[in-house]
């Protein structure tokens, strides 16, 4: 018996602490292809709910608004990704990387979501925090910069 609750107290900690594989959200992130966007947010949902997977999530949920078939259905899935993303930033109001992910989400949605009123305030935090971010994120953040309308190049150094 105590063998047996040893081995599932293994396998659990073993599946429920599987980190998420920032490269492989930042390749479904950058992706318009809903197979990959999907695959994405099946990835992230395997780690521990986490400030950082809520926001990964809200922000790939935001981006698959796109394939439903409703705009109905489009603003809800929206709906649904941006309140992961915006509590990730209220848990964590200084983090660069949740500010450039609602930079992008804000910047590639739609004008009738109304969803723009953060772009200033994001920009400098994130601006404030960039030299703090991980190589793979600041790499991720200069390439998105190089076809943003609200960010450039230049402004990472």
């Amino acid at each position: 018996m105590i063998k047996l609750f040893s081995i599932l107290l293994i396998s659990f900690s073993f599946s429920a602490s599987k980190p998420v594989n920032k490269l492989e959200f930042y390749n479904a992130f950058k992706s318009n292809d809903k197979a990959v966007i999907n695959k994405g947010i099946e990835q992230v949902k395997v780690g521990n709910s986490t400030t950082l997977t809520n926001a990964y999530l809200g922000a790939l949920t935001m981006k698959s608004a796109q394939f439903p078939a409703t705009p109905k259905e489009k603003i809800a899935v929206f709906k649904e990704g941006k309140i992961l993303l915006e509590a990730s930033i209220e848990k964590e109001p200084k983090n660069g990387e949740f500010r450039f992910l609602r930079i992008a989400m804000q910047e590639k949605s739609p004008k009738i979501l109304h969803y723009n009123g953060n772009i200033e305030e994001d920009k400098k935090i994130l601006f404030d925090n960039y030299a703090s971010l991980e190589l793979l994120v600041k790499k991720v953040i200069k390439k998105y910069a190089e076809e943003s309308e609200v960010l450039s190049p230049g402004d990472f150094k």
